[in-house]
């Protein structure tokens, strides 16, 4: 592990910089968008078992050996059915999240996509409606990361989500 910082007579102290976007969504469940080399150190303390992967494209090869490294599997449920990668995250991909944020074994978990605002933002958007919280606040919580790029087809997606479709576990997370 790389150390950093000051050294003078003291022990060096390790920067621990989390990657854009970073949010903490509920206890083991986390939220960003790509991390980087200067993010490992910072992910490495999460203890992830589970990466959901929401971009169209693969995660750069760092990210790949990071995930190899750390024996953390990872989802890649980006792929748009259309081919368009600026379309928005489908009910499918949202519901095959769920199958995986629900499973306690895979905890602790982060979802991401590049920049960790939309098709994140759309999934944690979903899954606050699912803890039924009320719109106002899921749409605070989406504009908050999203900033100035807010897509307003991802906030009618979270509005009109049917939760019923949500199959729930025998044993789900307590924060459901």
């Amino acid at each position: 592990m790389q150390t950093t910082g000051l050294t003078k007579g003291r022990t060096a102290y390790q920067h621990y910089i989390p990657p854009v976007n970073f949010g903490y969504v509920e206890n083991d469940l986390y939220r960003c968008g790509q991390p980087n080399e200067l993010n490992f150190p910072f992910m490495e303390k999460l203890g992830l078992r589970c990466i959901v992967w929401l971009a169209p494209e693969e995660p750069n090869q760092n990210v790949m050996s990071f995930v190899d490294d750390q024996e953390i599997q990872l989802h890649h449920l980006g792929v748009p059915e259309s081919g368009n990668a600026s379309d928005p995250v489908t009910e499918d991909t949202i519901l095959e999240a769920f199958n995986l944020i629900l499973d306690k074994k895979n905890h602790p978990m982060t979802i991401m996509c590049n920049i960790g605002r939309h098709r994140t933002g759309t999934v944690v958007g979903c899954l606050r409606k699912l803890q039924r919280w009320n719109l106002a606040s899921i749409f605070e919580e989406y504009r908050r990361f999203a900033g100035p790029k807010v897509r307003i087809l991802n906030e009618q997606f979270i509005e009109l989500f049917d939760t019923d479709l949500v199959r729930i576990p025998v044993d789900p997370p307590e924060w459901l």
